[in-house]
Parts: C-alpha cells; sequence; structure tokens
C-alpha cells in the first residue's frame, strides 16, 4: 500500500524523535544519557529492532493482501497509488482554503480591463493567510504600543541592564560558597582541626623546603612572629600565596598548582603557628602586622 511518508525516512525519524525525548528528560549530567545509563542504550536497541521488525511485518502483511485482491481492485489501487502527492484531493482542497485561488477556466471572469503592452491584470482576492497575517500585524502594533509606550514596559535595553544586575548578585552569592571561586575578597580563616590538618599536610609538601618544617624560616620568612612583607592576616596571606611574593625575590605564585581551597587551608594553618617559638627560628622580615579589623 502507499505510505505517505517512505520506509526509509519514517523509522529514523521515529528513533531519533524517542532518542531526542530520552536526552532531554533523562537527567545524566554532563554525558549523554545512552553512555551514563547502559540500560538506555539496551532499550533505543530494542527499540529500533522492534521499528524495524514491524516495518518488515506490515510490508509483509500489504504484499499478502494485494495478492488477495481481484484484477479489479489491483488496477483501481495502482491508478490510486499512482496519483502524485500534488494531485490528492486532499491537497488541492488545503491548496484552494490557503489561497482562494480561481481555476485558470475562469480567469475571463476576472480579468480587468486593463492592458499594458499586453500584460492583462486579473482581479484575484488576496490570499487569506496574507489577509490574517496583516491583521495579526495590527494587533500586535496595537499591544506593543500600549504596553510599551503608553505602560511604560521594560524594553530590551531596560531588561539587559536589570538581568546583569541580577546576574551580579547571583554571582557574588555563588562565590561566596563556591570553594574553586575562592578570592582574598571572600577567603574566611579556618579553624576546624581536620582544616588544619590539611593545611600542615600542604605545608609540609609544598612549603616546608623554604620556611622549614617548623615555619621558623630559611630561605623564606618565618612565619610563626607578627612581622609580615605583604601583610598578614588571612585575605593578606591567602592573595599572597595565589600571586605569589616579590617580584624577583618572592615566592612563586602557587594558583597555578593548588586549588583556592587548598591555599585557603595553608594559609589557615599558617596563621595558627603564631607565637609557636621555632627553635633558632629567622630574624624578623617586614613589619609588624596589626589586624585592625580585629581591633575594631
Amino acid at each position: 500500500m502507499k505510505k505517505l511518508i517512505p520506509v526509509y525516512v519514517r523509522v529514523p525519524l521515529i528513533f531519533f524523535a524517542v532518542f531526542a525525548a530520552m536526552e532531554y528528560f533523562i537527567d545524566s549530567g554532563d554525558r549523554p544519557a545512552f553512555l551514563k545509563f547502559p540500560m538506555v542504550s539496551v532499550f533505543l536497541f530494542v527499540f529500533l529492532f522492534l521499528l524495524i521488525a514491524i516495518e518488515i511485518t506490515l510490508s509483509a502483511v500489504d504484499n499478502i493482501t494485494y495478492h488477495l485482491l481481484t484484477e479489479e481492485q489491483k488496477a483501481k489501487l495502482n491508478e490510486v497509488n499512482s496519483i502524485s502527492f500534488k494531485d490528492t484531493e486532499w491537497y488541492k482542497k488545503l491548496i484552494k482554503s490557503v489561497t482562494k485561488s480561481e481555476p485558470i477556466e475562469n480567469e475571463g471572469l476576472l480579468l480587468l480591463d486593463h492592458d499594458y503592452d499586453g500584460i492583462k491584470e486579473l482581479d484575484n482576492n488576496l490570499p487569506p493567510w496574507w489577509v490574517y497575517l496583516f491583521y495579526a500585524g495590527i494587533v500586535f502594533g496595537v499591544v506593543y504600543m500600549v504596553r510599551y509606550e503608553l505602560l511604560g514596559a521594560d524594553n530590551q535595553e531596560t531588561e539587559l541592564k536589570k538581568e546583569l544586575a541580577q546576574a551580579k548578585i547571583e554571582v557574588a552569592e555563588y562565590m561566596k560558597t563556591a570553594p574553586d571561586m575562592m578570592d582574598e575578597k571572600t577567603v574566611t580563616l579556618l579553624t576546624e582541626p581536620t582544616d588544619l590538618a590539611a593545611g600542615k599536610e600542604i605545608f609540609t609538601t609544598n612549603c616546608a623546603a623554604c620556611h622549614r618544617a617548623d615555619a621558623g624560616g630559611q630561605i623564606g620568612p618565618n612565619l610563626t612572629d607578627d612581622n609580615w612583607i605583604l601583610g598578614g592576616g588571612i585575605k593578606n596571606l591567602f592573595h599572597t600565596i595565589t600571586n605569589g611574593g616579590r617580584d624577583g625575590k618572592g615566592m612563586i605564585a602557587w594558583k597555578g598548582t593548588l586549588k583556592p581551597k587548598e591555599m585557603q587551608k595553608v594559609a589557615s594553618y599558617i596563621l595558627s603557628l603564631k607565637g609557636s617559638n621555632p627553635k633558632d627560628p629567622k630574624a624578623p622580615d617586614g613589619e609588624i602586622w596589626v589586624d585592625e579589623t580585629a581591633s575594631k
């Protein structure tokens, strides 16, 4: 039997529609659902197999039904199947309802008394779709004028400014709680033993070579006294660890090696060593730093 959509188009279309729907509705994070969940791949494989099996079955049924027809019925069916898509009755009715066109044999009734160098003009009706679109444009224009000109609703520029302002607020709120988005403005001092223990491990691995294991100072300065070259406190120390010390003679920047959360832990551990009085400490470097915020 004649099908409106060929099987080689119908099967892939149905399969990929189901595939897209599953990818859209199944929450699989940053990976495709059929890769993250093996059962999805199994379902898609079985579904494709069933689609092909159904098409084969329908084709066999159509073939058997055709051979059961009489010669007259076969001829009539072949005649129907030979009609092109544009020659079908429902297509002609659809085009006529959309365009309101007149048959070519009625041109004499539509002919106007105009003649431009042999070019004659017909008085055809405007297509309904064009008329409705024109009316819709008028309604849209009236609504637009009332909403934006008379009632003063936000235009595109105002909406953009509001969205950007809201986005800045949301980013600031996110950075307060996102460890990997932390900077010297949002960093806070950690006091939990587990955090300080993790900071000690990071310090021993990366910092002890220059500051000694007890932070008494060697190549780098003593980190247990009140003197700081680039300022003390969690914010200054986090900034120094992130961006490095003085140009040409300070320590390297650790932002490419350590994560913000790790730098927060090691900075907090270093500040916890204040007053620990290591053996044979290095002479003080820099100036005595006083936390003005704490004094207030």
